[in-house]
């Protein structure tokens, strides 16, 4: 009895049709993981700050332009120090 109710339970539902499931194949980002393409998941209240890719694309850019002005900016000068001449009196 108790393996008769294992085999009910793997059983898909009569009612689900299997014709109107839109099946994408198994890992549908896979392609593009394996290609390099870096793929974020964004929280919902990003998501509504970006409506578009391009719109993020351009802000990660700004951002990222913004960065490294700013670590040139605190980065020291290399300067030599003035060469001490020695006179000879």
């Amino acid at each position: 009895m108790k393996k008769k109710a294992d085999e009910d339970l793997d059983e898909m539902r009569p009612e689900y049709d299997l014709g109107k499931l839109k099946f994408v194949g198994r890992g549908i980002y896979a392609e593009k993981y394996r290609s390099g393409t870096n793929l974020v998941k964004l929280d919902a209240d990003v998501r509504k700050a970006f409506p578009d890719d391009k719109s993020v694309n351009e802000t990660l850019r700004a951002v990222a332009k913004a960065t490294r002005q700013a670590a040139r900016a605190k980065k020291p000068q290399n300067r030599k120090a003035p060469s001490r001449s020695r006179r000879v009196a």
